[in-house]
């Protein structure tokens, strides 16, 4: 099954992401590029989902972050499911518990 005939991913794009249902819906907006630092394991995670759900990893953060401004909850079963998966591949042991929490080390990279 393709990404585009799996239903979580349609869900994703119908209910979740509304500027893909309707060019006309479209609300225009100006994107600005930045320099965020971030958790390399997290941005493996969030890359790999957003090349899951066939979108910019800008509109998974967008969209992730409007829901919660909400109060909604941005995943589905399914997709937490595949998060979970891939929180094992990249081994992201990381919590809600560990925000703010966070200290960097030194990398040997």
């Amino acid at each position: 099954m393709t990404n585009d005939q799996n239903p979580e991913v349609r869900r994703w794009v119908d209910e979740m992401v509304p500027m893909y249902q309707d060019n006309n819906m479209k609300k225009q907006i100006e994107r600005v590029q930045t320099g965020v630092r971030i958790e390399k394991r997290l941005l493996k995670v969030l890359k790999s989902l957003a090349e899951y759900l066939e979108i910019s990893l800008g509109d998974l953060i967008e969209g992730i972050v409007l829901h919660t401004f909400d109060n909604k909850t941005p995943f589905s079963e399914e997709t937490l499911g595949k998060i979970a998966q891939l929180r094992d591949v990249y081994g992201l042991d990381l919590d809600a518990s560990d925000s703010h929490q966070l200290a960097e080390g030194d990398s040997d990279e």
